[in-house]
């Protein structure tokens, strides 16, 4: 089922209040919600799932919230760093304000820990005449 057009305003109202940008994109039948710039949250047939990380996942697991979870083409299922979002947080500005907050020290702390030196990233190396004569169709000289 895909996320009604309503629901996805609705957010951006709540997540939005004190100036925040909030924008939602499309993404594999769902819908990327950044705030400032800054991946937060999934929306998944109308369900709000907002980031977590060790510093702020005790307060969705308190509450019992389920993480987010797909299924690949293999059947497996995957949980992600994304928890459903408590009810009373739809329900007005105020009480979404602390979780966006917390999703958004989130997404912040994640950025910051990829960005810091010696952080574990696959680091590509720069392409060659020679590495891109070996994709697709060879030249003959």
């Amino acid at each position: 089922m895909a996320n009604s057009p309503d629901f996805l305003d609705h957010l951006r109202e709540l997540m939005g209040a004190g100036g925040r940008t909030v924008s939602a994109r499309a993404m594999f039948g769902a819908h990327g919600v950044y705030v400032d710039g800054l991946f937060v949250a999934i929306v998944d047939d109308d369900v709000l799932y907002l980031r977590a990380d060790d510093v702020n996942r005790g307060a969705f697991s308190d509450l019992g919230l389920p993480p987010f979870e797909y299924t690949t083409k293999g059947g497996a299922r995957h949980a992600m760093s994304y928890f459903r979002a408590p009810d009373d947080a739809l329900e007005s500005v105020h009480a979404m304000a602390s979780w966006v907050r917390s999703a958004l020290g989130a997404a912040l702390r994640t950025a910051a820990a990829k960005d810091a030196p010696g952080a574990n990233r696959r680091v590509r190396k720069p392409a060659t005449r020679a590495s891109l004569a070996g994709k697709g169709a060879r030249r003959r000289r």
